[in-house]
């Protein structure tokens, strides 16, 4: 057995976490690959269409695997606050200045995703969309909430969940004739649904409206009218929820519970998640819809995150096959730099590449398969620059 830390005493850090965030890293750096791309060149092909559809958002619902990233870094925001506050009551910080460093990692985060948003634009890009920024704009609350005893927590959990579902069902619908089109809505993606659902359809409800009025409050170079993908700022509010679960989980992994029980608590309640999710959409009670963050999709992507988390504990943590790992632990530790770097990294590692050895050194497979290997190669030196900082204990915290 496993002994574990009394929940006074700082915990030894768990490789399975950092495992699991680079996991989610991967699929961020993995982006370098272009699958769609090459999907698109290779149309017969059901492998190369099955990656490159995992490579993307759905729509408007669903669920791809791309679609897990961002709450399964929202996720292990709350799974690693336990950890945090023992580590920093361990090393004597008061907690005035625990507060204060939480304060100012929540203001860092959102005008960080504000910046990286506003990359290549001609001015500030004030958007709150980004998962950098909407995990700021709700720390402070999970701050707080890291303080109180679990079954607050899920109170507030709960809370967030009827709260933002009341606040959406009773939000008036569209009237007749309303020009979706000119909100950016086709028909065709699957954006408008039927009956109570339709509360939820795509840049017609309470959060669109309130993104029309809040963010035309910022300067701009033409007034806001809708988001092409139709995420809101006031995500950040079931975003919430999604931390607290982790939260929760995480309290669970620094509690002394057996090891494998908390392997069962995770995967009864990741199942639990799932099943309420689909039943929710199912029932016409409310969709899963990621770009929005509805309740079903709490639910279900709250779900999916702790069989992750279990998965990666069990198998890491718990068994001790640890080797595999190392790879991801490296991105996972470092994970804000990694975060901030991936695209314009390796995008200017691929085109270093090109100018330097040719583009044909790429096309060894054929011109369809030379993202692919460009990408590779990029993500190879980009992971390996991340593996020098490892090695050396260079890492970006905030």
């Amino acid at each position: 057995m496993i002994p574990s830390a009394p929940p006074s005493s700082p915990s030894p850090r768990l490789a399975s976490i950092d495992a699991y965030r680079g996991f989610v890293m991967a699929l961020i750096v993995a982006e370098a690959l272009h699958l769609r791309r090459v999907a698109a060149k290779v149309p017969d092909s059901s492998f190369w269409a099955f990656l490159g559809h995992h490579q993307t958002h759905a729509p408007w619902l669903g669920c791809t695997l791309h679609d897990t990233i961002q709450p399964s870094f929202s996720f292990l925001v709350g799974v690693a606050l336990p950890f945090s506050l023992a580590a920093r009551r361990s090393h004597g910080h008061s907690p005035t200045r625990t507060a204060a460093h939480a304060i100012g990692r929540a203001l860092i985060l959102v005008l960080l995703g504000i910046g990286l948003r506003s990359l290549g634009a001609p001015a500030t890009y004030w958007t709150f969309e980004d998962t950098l920024t909407q995990i700021g704009l709700g720390y402070g609350f999970l701050f707080f909430l890291g303080h109180q005893p679990t079954r607050t927590q899920w109170v507030a959990f709960a809370a967030l969940l009827l709260a933002t579902w009341a606040a959406f069902a009773a939000f008036p619908l569209p009237p007749p004739g309303f020009d979706y089109a000119a909100v950016g809505v086709a028909p065709e993606q699957g954006a408008l649904l039927p009956g109570l659902a339709a509360h939820w359809n795509k840049n017609s409800n309470l959060a669109w409206a309130f993104d029309t009025w809040f963010l035309n409050l910022f300067p701009r170079s033409a007034p806001f009218t809708h988001h092409g993908g139709g995420y809101a700022t006031l995500s950040f509010v079931p975003t919430l929820a999604t931390m607290i679960l982790g939260l929760i989980a995480g309290t669970v992994l620094r509690s002394p519970r057996e090891p494998w029980e908390k392997v069962r608590w995770l995967a009864i309640a990741g199942v639990l998640g799932v099943l309420a999710g689909l039943a929710a959409e199912a029932s016409g009670i409310c969709p899963i819809v990621k770009r929005i963050w509805t309740p079903a999709w709490v639910l279900f992507s709250g779900g999916l995150c702790c069989l992750y988390l279990a998965t990666f504990f069990a198998v890491i943590d718990l068994r001790g096959y640890k080797t595999w790992a190392y790879p991801l632990v490296v991105l996972g530790t470092n994970s804000i730099l990694a975060y901030c770097l991936a695209k314009p990294g390796t995008t200017f590692i691929a085109e270093t590449l090109r100018t330097h050895l040719g583009s044909d050194v790429f096309l060894l497979f054929g011109k369809p398969y030379e993202p692919v290997l460009s990408g590779a190669s990029a993500m190879l030196i980009f992971w390996a620059f991340l593996a020098w900082c490892y090695r050396r204990k260079i890492f970006v915290k905030i």
